[in-house]
């Protein structure tokens, strides 16, 4: 039954409607696949094996009426960052422990209403703080990817690092993911899988454990293009109770996957090219602008000029947002609570056994920046920067420019628990330097796997939309994904 899981969404879902197999059958497959591979890779935090079962026999009950919806018997892993209903949701912190809400987050219900199987929920850097994974509570998450000849375990990325990891190793048929400042795309990149950031806005964040809420959206980590069309469809939504999200019809995005690229105007930012870029991640940038300008497409030069200011604005932003966040966790209402002599004492405590090293870097961080004397001189110029940032992006675009073509990541995966990493936090920080231009200016991004490093191990490229263009996005990710092929990694788990 082990075939079943190798099935794309796509494949999976005309082959239901026609009914080679049931739902059942794919669920009972992937809970099976998720015992025996979870234990190595770490990828799921809770599994919901009976659930599961029981969502696929309603979706089989839907489906011998002719009632399927879009996603109906779709085994998906849900990011712990997600509100479901009497399901562990502890954003992969120790101050949540026990926590089970009582109500549903607006991205899963939608998914769930749309005939989707909850397999249970991912893995990910604490309170989505991160960027390979290792800062979870609950321990790092494994690639499903080693280098040639090696049996060193590397990280995924982060923070959807159990997300890209579980899709990488077929232990679901897609996943929810978010992105504050390239959580979608760095780990898609890393792991072979192909991860949509979407305009800010475009998904509701209700119910959605919040990090920096200027910043964060709801996205999927899928197999193919198609598959990440297919789920971003339901996905997507406007919703009254997040006035953040956007009243705009949502389309039909499967249906730009396979369209042609022909005169459409791809800008090629030369901010980008950065200092001690490694050879193999210009060589990558250089076959996806042959690949386009082959399927038809114009290749622009263009300038982003305040992007080298990008990295140290977000560090000031997301950490303010995130001190004012996360203020709630206190050991009062729910989650962990540690006794002190008073409440101030109690807070104190809960707080310090409660949160994990970075994420306690960063609310201090947040914290100084938002404080009398420093407000002005680092939050609010930060803003303003930030203002910049995303004026760039539409002088650009005003050019006439449809889409940009950056690399994802500066590097391929790195090793858990890499010294360098771990002891510079700043260095960790890096890994973002592709992506948070995108969360600055609340732009849709979209990571495709286009080629392997000389290690072995997948590197992506990132196209770059305009706001709510995400159709343009699946259509020139298609063209790459065709040029590049797909990877999977060779199973040792």
């Amino acid at each position: 039954m082990t075939e079943l899981t190798s099935l794309t969404i796509a494949e999976a879902r005309d082959k239901l409607v026609a009914k080679e197999f049931s739902a059942t059958e794919l669920t009972q497959a992937y809970n099976a696949a998720i015992e025996a591979a979870n234990p190595q890779i770490n990828a799921y935090v809770a599994v919901t094996p009976d659930k599961a079962l029981a969502m696929a026999k309603a979706s089989d009950e839907r489906l011998a009426k002719g009632e399927a919806g879009a996603l109906e018997g779709i085994p998906m892993g849900i990011k712990d960052l997600f509100a479901t209903e009497g399901v562990h949701t502890q954003a992969a912190s120790h101050i949540l422990d026990g926590f089970e809400p009582r109500y549903e987050s607006t991205v899963t219900a939608n998914l769930w209403a749309d005939g989707a199987v909850m397999l249970g929920k991912l893995n990910m850097d604490e309170f989505a703080m991160g960027s390979s994974n290792e800062t979870s509570y609950y321990g790092p998450v494994k690639n499903p990817w080693r280098r040639k000849g090696s049996n060193a375990d590397l990280v995924p990325g982060g923070s959807s690092g159990g997300s890209a990891a579980a899709v990488s190793a077929h232990l679901c048929a897609g996943a929810t993911a978010t992105d504050t400042g390239g959580s979608i795309r760095q780990p898609a990149a890393l792991t072979g899988t192909v991860g949509i950031k979407p305009t800010y806005g475009r998904c509701s964040r209700w119910g959605t454990v919040a990090f920096a809420s200027s910043l964060d959206q709801a996205g999927p980590i899928a197999r193919d293009v198609r598959d990440a069309a297919i789920l971003l469809k339901s996905m997507a939504s406007v919703d009254p109770k997040d006035t953040t999200s956007v009243d705009l019809p949502v389309p039909d995005y499967e249906a730009a996957v396979g369209r042609s690229v022909k005169g459409l105007r791809i800008g090629i930012p030369k901010e980008y090219r950065v200092d001690n870029m490694p050879e193999e991640i210009e060589a990558l940038w250089q076959q996806g602008i042959a690949w386009l300008r082959d399927a038809g497409a114009e290749i622009v030069d263009v300038s982003l000029p305040h992007t080298k200011y990008a990295l140290p604005a977000y560090y000031i932003v997301a950490p303010a947002e995130a001190s004012s966040n996360l203020a709630r966790y206190d050991g009062v209402r729910y989650g962990l609570r540690v006794p002190g002599k008073d409440v101030a004492e109690m807070y104190e405590n809960t707080r310090a056994a409660g949160f994990g090293r970075e994420v306690k870097r960063r609310i201090m961080i947040g914290t100084y920046v938002l404080s009398a004397g420093y407000y002005d001189a680092y939050y609010l110029r930060a803003q303003k920067v930030r203002t910049l940032i995303k004026r760039d992006f539409e002088t650009v675009y005003a050019d006439g420019i449809d889409a940009l073509l950056t690399p994802a990541t500066p590097s391929a995966a790195f090793g858990i628990a890499d010294q360098d990493m771990a002891s510079d936090p700043v260095k960790m920080y890096l890994n973002d330097i592709f992506t948070v231009t995108v969360n600055m200016a609340g732009l849709p991004g979209l990571a495709v796997p286009a080629g392997l490093s000389g290690d072995g191990l997948p590197l992506g490229l990132q196209l770059i939309g305009r706001p709510f263009e995400e159709e343009t996005l699946f259509a020139i990710g298609s063209a790459i994904e065709q040029a590049a092929g797909r990877f999977e990694p060779a199973k040792w788990w």
